[in-house]
């Protein structure tokens, strides 16, 4: 007798949960949070920005690398004097070290000024997250990486809509195009 009386309230007390949790469905969205850092406007303007800002100092090492081409090529004909050669290879091994070390700083650099721009848009990112959880009513939302989402879950394309929005806002308050 005892055993189905403990079997029954066992049974009670997990219907009562289950009716719990059904009434209290919870609302989880994912975000790629890669997706969102390849494509949102503001990242595509900051990239844009920073290719402006050190496309002189790179057409710069590419007109060195060509001349260094140019040389390596001209060494490679034997009509001049040892020398001429040996001054040549020279020059040429100082551009090589010199287009290599600048390379180095600028990849240095790039890369520090891409990390700034995103840590400078990840505020709005996050504000653009939590502005569509409360909007749509969702309780918890994951970002990437993780292990596996449901595409069901992905709210992906309703962060870069909201971050288009906001995007097209500020230019047209600052009057850019």
């Amino acid at each position: 007798m005892w055993y189905y009386v403990r079997t029954i309230c066992i049974v009670l007390v997990g219907l009562a949960l289950c009716s719990t949790v059904d009434a209290q469905q919870l609302r989880i969205g994912y975000v790629d949070m890669k997706e969102v850092l390849d494509r949102a406007p503001q990242v595509v303007a900051g990239r844009a920005k920073l290719d402006q800002e050190f496309r002189a100092r790179n057409d710069a090492i590419e007109l060195d690398e060509m001349r260094g081409d140019s040389m390596e090529q001209r060494l490679q004909q034997a009509d001049m004097t040892a020398e001429n050669r040996l001054q040549m290879e020279r020059e040429l091994r100082d551009i090589r070290r010199s287009v290599s070390r600048r390379k180095e700083d600028l990849r240095d650099e790039l890369s520090f000024r891409r990390t700034e721009e995103v840590q400078r848009l990840e505020e709005q990112i996050n504000v653009a997250v939590q502005e569509i959880a409360q909007r749509n009513g969702y309780d918890l939302i994951i970002s990437s990486p993780v292990i596996y989402a449901n595409p069901d879950l992905d709210i992906t394309d309703l962060i870069l809509e909201q971050l288009e929005v906001e995007f097209a806002a500020d230019q047209a308050e600052f009057g850019i195009r």
